[in-house]
């Protein structure tokens, strides 16, 4: 029987999205579990994993027929096949886990290959999507935290310990500002994630007593702050205004060592585009070097939020 099938899986800090993909790149079945339900027990989530996966294989009527599987995670390693030291992973928070390795073992053998959830990315977009025919531009995925996958002459920067490429974590401008969970302060993730924009509206509620449609909101999210932009709110409009220009600020900084054809933004928040790209364009263009103003495109995914993913990570797959 021809192994012409491989799975990909995406792993968040609050879901993982997993899909039988085909060697036309049609994702085949597809389903979502929850990735922040088992505390510490990185075992157990493994095992909820495999049982799922094996379940989707059936149901997409490939039993036997998989190559392999890819993964795309937070701060997973490429080279070594471990998920290490993930802020947004409880059971991977302050150690390394041989995930590869694991799952491999609780699925019945099949091989697994795995990287950098940004990575795995902007391997679906450069293949499939928004940056198709691109060989340098960088993905930024805005979600549960800020990844990043950098591509330079159409391949990922893994670096010398497969771990290249973590933009979220460089410092923002705000020197000795937020606590991030890696254990910093001051992460662009720390302001510019989903958590990030929560905690900024937070914030600013406490120093303002100016009506707003965030008032009375219990457990704010980055939605509330989105549906109350949508609303013409002042304070939601300005949590978004000052968003988008610490990711320019920022972006300004990551042309500089790469001089990407792009940035491509994916994830949960990148859907208030509305809001986002304006600031982003315009701080952007103002902190770059003269001769790249005007120059780097801002796009988004143009792939369904969970394909671009599954799509990335069963790349890897087909490598195995």
């Amino acid at each position: 029987m021809a192994l012409d099938c491989v799975v990909g899986i995406d792993i968040g800090g609050q879901t993982s999205k997993l899909g039988v993909v085909d060697a036309r790149g049609a994702v085949l079945a597809q389903t979502v579990i929850r990735s922040d339900t088992y505390g510490a027990d990185a075992q157990a989530y493994v095992d909820a994993l495999a049982e799922v996966t094996l379940k989707l294989i059936k149901e997409a009527g490939k039993e036997g027929q998989i190559r392999g599987i890819g993964v795309g995670a937070p701060n997973g390693n490429y080279y070594e096949g471990t998920i290490a030291y993930a802020p947004n992973l409880a059971w991977a928070v302050g150690t390394s886990i041989p995930f590869a390795k694991m799952l491999s073992k609780a699925v019945g053998g099949i091989p697994v290959s795995l990287t950098n959830d940004a990575n795995a990315a902007a391997v679906g977009e450069m293949t499939y999507g928004a940056a198709r025919g691109m060989k340098n531009f960088i993905m930024i995925t805005l979600g549960t935290g800020v990844g990043s996958g950098i591509v330079i002459d159409g391949k990922i920067v893994y670096g010398h310990d497969g771990f290249a490429g973590e933009l979220g974590h460089t410092t923002a401008v705000r020197f000795n500002g937020r606590h991030c969970n890696c254990g910093k302060t001051g992460c662009l993730e720390a302001y510019c994630s989903a958590i990030g924009v929560a905690k900024t509206a937070r914030e600013w509620l406490m120093m303002s007593d100016k009506p707003s449609l965030l008032r009375g909101v219990d457990n704010i999210t980055s939605k509330d702050v989105y549906e109350a932009a949508k609303e013409g709110d002042e304070l939601a409009l300005k949590i978004f205004d000052f968003t988008g220009t610490m990711l320019g600020m920022q972006f300004a900084d990551f042309i500089a060592f790469s001089a990407p054809e792009a940035i491509v933004l994916f994830g949960g928040l990148a859907r208030s585009r509305e809001f986002l790209t304006e600031p982003i364009e315009r701080a952007m263009n103002a902190y770059c070097l003269p001769f790249w103003k005007n120059k780097v495109k801002i796009v988004y995914s143009s792939l369904k939020e969970s394909d671009a993913a599954i799509l990335g990570a069963s790349a890897l797959a087909w490598e195995l």
